[in-house]
């Protein structure tokens, strides 16, 4: 092994060791209380030719998150009910440990967690995205690129998301002879209620909100909890290998409606732009 890489190991080590002291003692390395998020920025319309788009900042994660509305067929099953079609990339240059290719498991994980947690809430009302009931409906694409990562991906994208999604305005489109023809006019998605993701993790005994890639780097297990604009839950989402008590998830699910509240009244704030 090479001094260099021998060096590495043990800074690595010692930087664990400093975590899990502080953590004991109720506090983090960034200085955070153990419930306590990082900052949230949020900027809207950045992709002036997408319908609606975001990007936030948590923390030192950023995510960009970019709306596309079309016209299709429904999904089988869901003849009368439009379409949400949820991606994510996390981008070569927003990790070093990230390789150019098809995304990978975590990706996958990434994409699938954020799409629950919204599509369960019924945050757009697909019901009222129906052109010509089991033939021709709105798809609603939204596509969420990692643009930096330092942790809780999970809430960093679903805020991007959902951000994205207020600031949309969809083209309105009308079926004239038999051809789909786009109005040039817009309106408001029909959103029904703003899905907030909180995600907390097990550190030892310990449960902290909002984890670095540091502390996610030394958590035992993961649960990512969604509520909608009544505080009720919509999704849960448990990850990694290890288990939480009964009362280490309901404390996680207490926090997940507090701060689901908090950041919900502040994405209620953002301007509806389009």
């Amino acid at each position: 092994m090479s001094s260099s890489k021998r060096s590495t190991i043990i800074v690595e080590h010692l930087r664990k060791q400093q975590m899990w002291d502080a953590i004991s003692k109720g506090k983090r390395l960034d200085g955070r209380n153990l419930n306590e998020t990082r900052l949230i920025e949020i900027e809207q319309d950045i992709i002036k030719k997408a319908n609606g788009s975001a990007k936030v900042k948590l923390g030192n994660s950023e995510v960009v998150a970019g709306v596309k509305v079309e016209t299709g067929e429904p999904f089988e099953g869901l003849e009368n009910k439009g379409a949400l079609i949820l991606s994510a990339e996390v981008l070569p240059t927003a990790s070093p440990y990230i390789e150019p290719g098809p995304p990978d498991e975590e990706t996958v994980e990434l994409a699938r967690v954020v799409d629950r947690g919204i599509r369960e809430s019924s945050m757009i009302d697909l019901d009222k995205l129906v052109l010509v009931p089991g033939k021709i409906v709105y798809t609603i694409f939204v596509d969420c690129s990692i643009i930096n990562t330092d942790g809780n991906l999970f809430d960093a994208t679903s805020y991007a998301v959902v951000s994205a999604l207020i600031s949309s305005k969809l083209p309105i489109f009308e079926i004239q002879d038999g051809r789909v023809v786009d109005t040039g006019n817009s309106q408001d998605p029909p959103i029904t209620t703003i899905p907030i993701s909180i995600t907390t993790v097990r550190i030892g005994d310990v449960v902290i909100l909002d984890p670095t890639a540091e502390e996610e780097a030394c958590m035992d297990a993961r649960i990512t909890i969604a509520t909608n604009s009544n505080g009720h839950y919509t999704a849960i989402q448990k990850g990694s290998t290890g288990a939480f008590t009964i009362e280490q998830i309901k404390k996680a699910a207490e926090i997940a409606r507090i701060k689901g509240e908090e950041i919900r009244t502040k994405l209620k704030e953002l301007p509806k732009t389009g």
